[in-house]
């Protein structure tokens, strides 16, 4: 059996950083997603998420800090979200990191505005296994975390 691997792919102008660490539980995405071929660069991504459900940490951190993305990759990374709900043990956590400019993070300011604006993520979130988390971030200029919020839990 082959030993189970991180997953590393370079950032490049229309496609994001990619680091997946099966030993630490950090899966990471970010910079900009508008490939011309979005399944080239998000099916070994998530085959890999597949594998990593299997023997998944007890603490899974996703961290989107994607500054833009196109539809095609929005639809991948719903998918890498909902495999990721799978992993099969109550006690275990997946925190999602969302990482926003501060002026959209000022702008969702009010609870009811914070669930209309990731309805379709907290939707994935029905009805999983493991315990889930979303935890917002307002990033400045700098790409510096200036506040953060834990929207679910």
């Amino acid at each position: 059996m082959d030993e189970f691997k991180s997953l590393i792919v370079e950032q490049t102008p229309k496609t994001p950083q990619i680091d997946l660490n099966h030993l630490s539980g950090e899966l990471i995405l970010s910079g900009k997603s508008v490939p011309e071929n979005a399944a080239k660069i998000y099916e070994p991504v998530l085959n890999w998420v597949n594998e990593y459900i299997l023997q998944a940490r007890p603490n899974t951190n996703l961290r989107l800090s994607l500054e833009y993305f196109n539809t095609s990759s929005s639809i991948w990374i719903s998918k890498i979200l909902k495999a990721l709900t799978r992993i099969n043990n109550p006690d275990y956590m997946l925190l999602v990191h969302l990482y926003l400019p501060l002026d959209e993070y000022d702008d969702i300011n009010e609870l009811d505005d914070i669930k209309d604006a990731f309805n379709p993520i907290t939707d994935i979130f029905q009805n999983t296994i493991p315990s889930v988390g979303l935890k917002l971030y307002a990033i400045n200029d700098k790409s510096e975390i200036v506040k953060d919020a834990l929207v679910l839990a």
